[in-house]
C-alpha cells in the first residue's frame, strides 16, 4: 500500500475541486457534516479558494494520497468551542476519505495514526472527535485506535428520516 500524507499549505484549484466534490457527494455527506433536516442534507456547498486559504489559518490540513491519487483529507483544530470536554490543549480531528476506492483498505487507520503523531509533535496530548451513532464502521475504527466515549449529544444530525446522536470520543496521545 503506497499511502502518503502532505500538509496543505498552498491550496490550488485542483485540490479545491476535490474537496468541493467530496463536500457535495451525497453518499458521504451524512457521515461528514451534521444536518437538521432533509433540506440541509441535500444542500450543496462550494468553498472558494479564499475560503480554503482562510480555513488554513486555524486548521492543520493534510491531504491523503494513495498510489499518487488524492483520495481524502484530514485536519485538526486546537481548542475549538464545540469540544465536549473543554480541556485546554485539545486537538479536534476530522477525516474524509472522499474517493470510494480509498475506503475499506486501512487507509483511515493509517491516516489517524499519522495525524496523532503530528498533534503530539505540536505538544498537544489530547484528541477529541465526534462520530454519528449510525456510523458503526468509524466507531469501530476509533475504538481500535484507543478512543473512548466521553459523552453524547442527542438529536444532533438528521439522516434517513430521523435525528441521530453525536458520540464524542477522546484519546490521550
Amino acid at each position: 500500500m503506497n499511502t502518503n500524507f502532505i500538509k496543505l499549505t498552498e491550496p490550488n484549484s485542483s485540490i479545491l475541486e476535490a474537496l468541493n466534490s467530496w463536500d457535495n457527494d451525497q453518499t458521504i455527506i451524512p457521515f461528514t457534516r451534521p444536518s437538521h433536516n432533509q433540506a440541509e442534507l441535500d444542500r450543496r456547498e462550494n468553498m472558494s479558494l479564499e475560503d480554503l486559504t482562510k480555513r488554513l489559518e486555524d486548521h492543520h490540513m493534510y491531504l491523503i494520497y494513495h498510489n499518487d491519487q488524492l483520495i481524502g483529507e484530514m485536519n485538526y483544530v486546537v481548542n475549538p468551542p464545540y469540544l465536549f470536554k473543554k480541556e485546554p490543549g485539545t486537538a479536534w480531528i476530522g477525516i474524509t476519505i472522499g474517493e470510494a476506492e480509498g475506503r475499506g483498505h486501512g487507509i483511515g487507520y493509517t491516516a489517524i495514526r499519522y495525524i496523532e503523531e503530528q498533534i503530539k509533535k505540536q505538544g498537544l496530548h489530547r484528541v477529541e472527535l465526534g462520530v454519528f451513532e449510525f456510523n458503526h464502521q468509524a466507531q469501530k475504527l476509533y475504538q481500535k485506535l484507543g478512543y473512548k466515549e466521553i459523552g453524547r449529544i442527542e438529536q444532533f444530525t438528521y439522516w434517513q428520516g430521523q435525528m441521530w446522536t453525536d458520540i464524542r470520543m477522546e484519546k490521550y496521545v
